[in-house]
């Protein structure tokens, strides 16, 4: 009877028995870039940026986490300078008030970068053509962001900057410790989406014929409160730890998800709290 016999033998060539030598686990490169389901995001469906959760590799995530949240301080820091400055620089403030034009010209850079970044994977994932545009997409919404501040009160930014640190710092912490899913409510969000726009179709019909400040507060709380769980929802995508989560390649993609997050959520505590300035 030969069943059940080794065809290989683990002898070394003086009799002893050969330990058998572990393989070394993979670079982050060689994850990242082939071999591996997980990482290299060979699905189905040709590596979508959404999918099923198979990250094992906690080191990978780690990386991904700290590269993501160290270009987003980058971002806010250069976005909350553009708001100091046009907030306390009275000659920069009256000069952007006084030509709006710059504003819709960085509407419009903000606009093609936002949707070059977000619907092209090729610019999206090569540098540094990535960063470039996210460069020129952060500049163009600070300027945007720090306009829309000059027009409010001084100590009501202030308050409105400090509310949302606090805010967007407590979602962060509850999205990393709670057990809840947060990515399996897509629902959710796309009602509010669609609440929020219809809002703000009805609320721009209406502001030629007149002021209607319930209308605004309801826009700016409904908003506030969206961009709130699209931030808890972008950071648990991030973390990696829930059923749908982000390609580590998609660090940029991540980085603009929750920056703009943080942006709106600014933008509308300022509608909500804010003071317009009396000139």
């Amino acid at each position: 009877m030969t069943q059940g016999k080794l065809s290989v033998s683990n002898k070394s060539e003086n009799g002893a028995d050969a330990q058998p030598v572990a393989s070394a686990p993979p670079s982050y490169h060689e994850a990242t870039t082939g071999g591996s389901p997980c990482y290299s995001g060979a699905y189905p469906e040709d590596g979508e940026m959404l999918t099923e959760f198979s990250w094992d590799d906690r080191k990978i995530r780690r990386i991904f986490i700290r590269k993501v949240y160290t270009i987003l301080m980058l971002q806010l820091s250069v976005t909350f300078s553009f708001v100091a400055l046009f907030v306390f620089c009275k000659p920069v403030k009256d000069y952007i008030q006084s030509n709006p034009g710059w504003y819709w010209a960085s509407y419009a850079v903000f606009f093609v970068t936002y949707l070059t970044l977000s619907c092209c994977r090729g610019p999206r994932r090569q540098f540094p053509w990535n960063l470039i545009l996210l460069m020129i997409f952060t500049l163009s919404l600070s300027y945007m962001t720090g306009m829309l501040s000059s027009y409010y009160n001084t100590k009501s930014v202030i308050i409105c900057l400090g509310i949302t640190i606090l805010v967007c710092l407590a979602i962060t912490i509850f999205s990393f410790q709670t057990k809840i899913d947060i990515t399996s409510y897509k629902g959710v969000l796309v009602v509010f989406c669609t609440v929020v726009f219809i809002c703000g179709i009805v609320l721009a019909f209406i502001l030629p014929f007149g002021y209607v400040p319930w209308l605004q507060v309801v826009y700016a709380v409904l908003g506030a409160i969206l961009f709130c769980m699209f931030l808890a929802f972008d950071t648990q995508m991030l973390m990696g730890s829930k059923r749908y989560t982000i390609s580590p390649e998609e660090y940029i993609f991540a980085t603009l998800s929750i920056y703009l997050d943080i942006v709106y959520i600014f933008s509308f505590f300022l509608q909500l709290f804010g003071t317009p300035e009396r000139h």
